[in-house]
């Protein structure tokens, strides 16, 4: 039995409806918020300005004068490798 055009006329009909209705639901959850505000004459929320004060910050430098810290040895400047790196060809065996 074959389909005719008509038939998919008909599918193709049903699915825009069902486009439609799917898109529709879509906006109504996402504008839900603003809408039902707007109807209920809910104010929506206002966060009050923040009031930032700078602070002066000061650090205390004489912490790095204690005993133990003198005795912290950094660590050696290491030398660049002046000597012949690798193998010809590092894929061949021994």
């Amino acid at each position: 039995m074959a389909i005719t055009f008509v038939e998919k006329r008909k599918k193709l009909r049903y699915l825009v409806f069902v486009l439609l209705a799917i898109l529709a639901a879509i906006i109504i959850i996402v504008l839900w918020p603003n809408i039902s505000g707007f109807f209920l004459g809910v104010k929506p929320l206002v966060l009050p300005p923040l009031e930032i004060t700078e602070e002066k910050v000061e650090i205390d430098f004489e912490v790095f004068k204690h005993p133990l810290l003198e005795k912290i040895r950094l660590f050696p400047e290491i030398e660049l490798f002046t000597e012949e790196v690798g193998r010809e060809n590092p894929f061949i065996f021994y």
